[in-house]
């Protein structure tokens, strides 16, 4: 597990932007090799990939929008869910998964009490995801859906590779319990401790919870990660 700390919430998204660039270049994504850009609901991520869109403007990165789910009234919701896990099979598995938490430590739409070895599904929301989505919906709570399809942590643990980005204070009591307690499903970010290649990405206000010799330890990693993201590599240089 590599944590890494970068000390305010736009150097965090540079970072987590460069790293995901370079990952792509590495891919070479074409015609039957492709990645999907989906847009997060929540506010941790935006920077990250405002920053790759920006890549992207300027010919460092070549990419099309993917349609994932079918959400039109009458698709029948499990066959969708269903079908999703087995595209993500016939592409080979997902190389990357790049994903946000919430304050309570949930990854994707997978709420505290979801199954660790759960698939794509459809989820009931709580009460704290409904509230933070509000602003969406014009603060009308009425207008706020009650239940999303997403991929379960099973999906995501099936990952090649996993990257959490969290930041801010509210997220410092998640992030302590993602990485310094033992595995629990009332924390699902809390996972990740078992997949062989995670890696967090915060800033400093998300280690306020921290113990100060596991913010020393990942910290003096710094000039070991900083490698991963520096040459930043660009399609435009047939790199």
């Amino acid at each position: 597990m590599r944590l890494v700390i970068l000390d305010n919430y736009d150097l965090a998204s540079e970072w987590a932007a460069k790293y995901i660039c370079n990952r792509i270049i590495q891919f070479k994504p074409g015609q039957d090799r492709y990645f999907t850009l989906g847009l997060p609901t929540g506010s941790t991520p935006l920077g990250c990939y405002k920053k790759l869109i920006e890549y992207h403007k300027n010919g460092d990165l070549s990419f099309k929008y993917v349609k994932t789910f079918n959400m039109d009234e009458y698709v029948d919701l499990q066959a969708e869910c269903d079908a999703f896990e087995k595209k993500i099979k016939e592409a080979g598995g997902i190389d990357l998964f790049v994903g946000g938490i919430g304050p309570d430590g949930h990854i994707a739409f997978n709420e505290p009490g979801s199954s660790l070895v759960s698939r794509t599904r459809l989820k009931t929301l709580a009460m704290d995801t409904i509230l933070a989505n509000a602003k969406y919906f014009d603060g009308d709570l009425s207008k706020v859906p009650t239940m999303a399809l997403t991929v379960g942590v099973g999906t995501v643990m099936d990952a090649r590779e996993v990257m959490i980005l969290i930041t801010g204070a509210h997220k410092a009591f998640a992030l302590y319990k993602a990485i310094e307690e033992g595995v629990n499903h009332m924390w699902t970010v809390s996972a990740f401790q078992q997949h062989p290649q995670t890696i967090f990405v915060c800033d400093e206000d998300a280690t306020l919870e921290l113990r100060v010799k596991t913010v020393k330890y990942f910290k003096g990693l710094m000039h070991v990660h900083n490698k991963l993201v520096d040459p930043l590599y660009s399609m435009k240089e047939g790199n």
